[in-house]
């Protein structure tokens, strides 16, 4: 019982990661859609979202560490796929946008954040169901 008490409280820990990541992710698009529609200028652009790029992956990290420490081997593999695409982008050194090339990159990069966006949130729904599904057992007991 104390055990996943344990489990329980680091749950919190990790949807609050992947609410920053949401957001931080969000934030990604918003400056893409600003740039878009001439709002912004590329370099400042393109210098908001590479602050932001790197502490995203480290999250990512920490998140799926978090995930296989506590025994949540399903979502650890959930993690999975997208965990690899950030460290094959960051080995690749296609991480971080271009100045010269966001507007050409545009599209392609709207859409790789909304793909992020939804698969996070899809982990966050999933996250939210297990606690849900493992209080519910508990109270049974």
């Amino acid at each position: 019982m104390n055990y996943q008490r344990k489990i329980l409280g680091c749950s919190g820990y990790m949807r609050t990661i992947k609410r920053f990541n949401s957001m931080n992710i969000l934030l990604q698009l918003m400056c893409l859609a600003d740039l878009e529609f001439d709002y912004i200028n590329p370099y400042d652009s393109s210098s908001r979202i590479n602050k932001v790029v790197l502490p995203e992956f480290i999250l990512q990290g920490i998140l799926c560490v978090f995930y296989l420490l506590t025994g949540h081997w399903v979502m650890a593999l959930l993690c999975g796929p997208y965990l690899y695409y950030n460290v094959r982008l960051y080995t690749q050194k296609k991480h971080l946008v271009d100045v010269t090339e966001i507007f050409n990159m545009l599209p392609r990069e709207k859409k790789q954040r909304l793909f992020k966006l939804g698969y996070l949130v899809l982990l966050l729904f999933f996250s939210l169901f297990w606690m849900i599904w493992s209080t519910l057992e508990d109270m049974d007991d």
